[in-house]
């Protein structure tokens, strides 16, 4: 089921949980990294995890705090590229990131005059906020142009920083949105033969199968009634907000919807691209045949040499290879299941072969999906969304119970690794805020589990490392999420920023606890080598054996040849867990301990350490966990 969040008019998927905890009444044991596609295909330079850090690039560097509603570029500060300097840089990479996912970069619609250099002006009546949304690009070819120094050199701004991101040891990831461009896309640098979208197309027709777009012939577009007294800009004077947007006949918006005049919560300022789907639903095009799933990227793409493929399927290969030559080394792609999986086969596979150790993420809600899009459309990686991180979203909220994590981990198992984790990113409200946690402290138990769980890469949002609630109102939206949409400055980001120094200066203590906290997990998560290994959730086990352990913990072990470790989670905020926990048979066979007694180290702050007592083949090891606290202990 979909429903439309509109404070970002993102669909968000409901979940349902899958209480299967009664038939788990032995541990579950996986062996993670043998099972990985992804790393048969050696589509990984290294077997080590991940950590993505997303950054909304307009507004990492700006240090303006004056943050007015609707305030202007001038009035409210823009971050640019030249604000990743080395110095910042050098401290994301110290944080424990391998990938810094630039959100936002390529040109999308706004509201700022930059006719001086060739760029048409958008219409407020369809652009969301006064920065605009990221995800209406208007030019493939070129970045946002509020992100340069210099305006006119805003792509050799940006092919700068991929740069320097790399001379620090970091991948660099940016934004594809196939689904959807914006609502007047004008690209000024196309290469030579390139057309943009829509410039041939049949618009006599609702649909043709090389039309870029859907038509709704001898209609003429609406802009939506507005909703809750909103107006452009607030309500600020502008002469093109008039209420009226030139397009005729009028497109499919965005999200599907085939009225000229969508609805406000419709994505509005999109339209749709045709990929070869007929307006009932069935594919004007070659689909996989079967065994496909079976199938490396390569075999992939060497089926779809020489097919006759929809226009739209071309036009957005070309886009990401042109990226790819720039030197970007992956993508997160926006609503990718709202896309045939058949073009992701044909997208990624070509991708593949110009670099095939490209980072490929995709923004999929179906569970059922899931497959088809890892193994049909070569995906590397899903949000691991209506799963981990919406039952863990309910345990920090104090109505779900951790059983259920057991389950998620069972369900996925074969699939794990593709799962990105996270509990935060652009879309989502901020741990810190009063709808979601109300105090980032309480998000660290489910950090420590996202993030040592499984082989899965793990992805953090810029500020949540500092304890940022994403407060107050930008214009468009709302509060809790840091806005997409409007010129914005980010209160706990800015403290750690220190106006360009980067040194943490200014955060309060509890900010630079919060933050040496992730530093310390994301770093061990780095270097661990049983992160990569096998995992067995004694959960399950111990909340039917274990005299203190109730629903509101979580255990579970990892290990690898050389490194044995468990993770101890207590996500309650209110009392201490004092427990003997046991260590089944199968977990003691599995590390290959006798009867004795052995030390286990925390390694998070390397200040505690527990006994384990091993005979007659189980284990126990008695732990006092304090409330939101966590262990990861290692076997000496």
């Amino acid at each position: 089921m979909r429903i439309f969040d509109l404070a970002n008019h993102k669909p968000t998927a409901m979940k349902t949980i899958r209480w299967i905890f009664p038939l788990l009444l032995i541990p579950v044991m996986i062996s993670c990294a043998p099972k990985s596609e992804k790393q048969n295909e050696n589509s990984m330079e290294s077997n080590k995890k991940a950590v993505v850090y997303q950054v909304f690039t307009r507004l990492f560097g700006n240090t303006n705090t004056t943050n007015k509603p609707w305030g202007t570029l001038e009035e409210n500060g823009v971050g640019k590229f030249n604000d990743f300097t080395d110095k910042a840089l050098e401290e994301i990479k110290a944080l424990g990131v391998t990938h810094i996912w630039y959100t936002g970069v390529p040109h999308h619609a706004l509201i700022r005059d930059y006719t001086a250099y060739g760029i048409s002006n958008d219409d407020p009546d369809v652009v969301k906020g006064r920065a605009g949304s990221p995800y209406a690009v208007k030019d493939y070819y070129n970045v946002n142009p509020d992100l340069a120094s210099d305006p006119a050199k805003r792509l050799e701004e940006f092919i700068a920083l991929v740069e320097r991101t790399h001379k620090h040891g970091m991948k660099v990831i940016i934004d594809i949105v196939p689904n959807h461009v914006a609502r007047r896309y004008q690209s000024l640098n196309n290469p030579e033969g390139v057309e943009d979208f829509g410039a041939s197309d049949n618009t006599s027709v609702e649909y043709a199968r090389n039309n870029n777009f859907y038509y709704i012939p001898g209609q003429a577009f609406a802009v939506p009634a507005p909703k809750n007294d909103y107006k452009p800009l607030g309500g600020e004077a502008h002469p093109m907000a008039d209420g009226k947007f030139d397009e005729n006949p009028a497109k499919w918006t965005g999200n599907g919807s085939r009225m000229a005049q969508p609805d406000f919560y419709d994505w509005y300022e999109t339209v749709k691209i045709n990929y070869g789907v007929r307006p009932d639903g069935t594919k004007d095009f070659d689909t996989l045949p079967a065994g496909f799933d079976k199938k490396t990227a390569a075999e992939h793409f060497t089926y779809w040499q020489g097919k006759d493929v929809p226009d739209s399927w071309k036009k957005f290969r070309d886009i990401a290879l042109y990226w790819t030559k720039l030197g970007v080394d992956g993508f997160r792609f926006d609503m990718a299941e709202m896309v045939p999986v058949e073009f992701w086969s044909y997208m990624n596979s070509s991708i593949k072969n110009a670099n095939p150790n490209a980072f490929l993420l995709a923004e999929v809600y179906n569970p059922g999906l899931y497959r088809d899009y890892i193994h049909l459309g070569k995906m590397d990686y899903l949000y691991d969304k209506v799963e981990l991180y919406d039952t863990l979203k309910n345990i920090i909220q104090g109505h779900g119970s951790a059983d259920n994590l057991a389950a998620i981990q069972s369900g996925l198992a074969d699939i794990e690794h593709h799962m990105l984790h996270f509990l935060e990113n652009h879309d989502e409200q901020r741990l810190a805020s009063p709808a979601f946690a109300g105090n980032a402290i309480k998000g660290k138990p489910a950090m420590v589990l996202s993030a040592t769980i499984s082989t899965s890469p793990t992805m953090i949002y810029f500020g949540q490392e500092a304890g940022e609630p994403g407060d107050g109102n930008a214009g468009f939206g709302s509060a809790t999420r840091t806005t997409i949409f409007d010129y914005w400055g980010v209160p706990s980001h800015q403290r750690w920023m220190n106006k360009g120094k980067f040194d943490g200066g200014l955060l309060t203590p509890w900010e630079k606890d919060l933050r040496d906290f992730y530093k310390r997990l994301l770093n061990f998560t780095l270097n661990s080598e049983a992160m990569m290994g096998r995992y067995m959730e004694i959960h399950t086990h111990n909340r039917f054996n274990t005299q203190g352990y109730f629903e509101k913990s979580f255990s579970f072990a990892r290990w690898s040849d050389n490194e044995k470790l468990l993770v101890l989670v207590n996500f309650k905020d209110w009392a201490t867990d004092e427990y003997e926990l046991q260590l089944p048979e199968e977990l003691i066979k599995a590390w290959g301990l006798g009867n004795g007694e052995y030390t286990m180290t925390d390694q998070l702050y390397g200040k505690d350490t527990f006994k384990l007592t091993v005979k007659d083949g189980s284990g126990r090891i008695k732990v006092s966990v304090k409330p939101l606290e966590s262990f990861i202990l290692k076997l000496s």
